[in-house]
């Protein structure tokens, strides 16, 4: 009786545990979730307010000067997308960086664009400052025109 409670209690904290879609996105703490949650606030949620709170103050008086994430997203990132899945590129991450107050993390985006599928990469500069990772600065593309 003792085996199959246990059991139960294991089974409902682990359901209880995966119900969050923001629990799946790693650390919390990390670099990569911040610019995870940034892009995910301007391409998924359409939320350009929480996208700027992830920012610097000087990211954000940028992100504001453009009026709507679909802008921003449109001329600064230059990239467009109906849907997305973003994730942290961990092929050339440094274990350094997590002890640091800057980072570069690199994001794989693959998404939808007018029913074509559209495939992409960005590095974002982050700054820590009191504990948090902020979005400081979006990487040109090396490949773009």
């Amino acid at each position: 009786m003792k085996k199959i409670t246990a059991l139960l209690l294991v089974v409902l904290i682990t359901l209880l545990g995966c119900d969050s879609d923001e629990s799946s996105r790693g650390d919390k703490s990390s670099p990569g979730y911040a610019a995870t949650m940034y892009f995910d606030a301007i391409y998924n949620k359409k939320d350009f307010d929480a996208a700027i709170k992830i920012a610097t103050p000087r990211m954000g008086r940028i992100m504001r000067s453009y009026g709507t994430a679909k802008q921003f997203a449109r001329n600064l990132i230059n990239l467009q997308y109906d849907s997305v899945t973003i994730e942290v590129d961990m092929t050339n991450q440094s274990l350094r960086e997590q002890y640091g107050d800057d980072a570069k993390v690199n994001l794989v985006f693959t998404g939808m664009l007018r029913g074509e599928q559209v495939d992409d990469m960005r590095s974002v500069q982050m700054v820590r400052k009191k504990g948090k990772w902020y979005v400081d600065k979006i990487n040109p593309d090396p490949f773009a025109r």
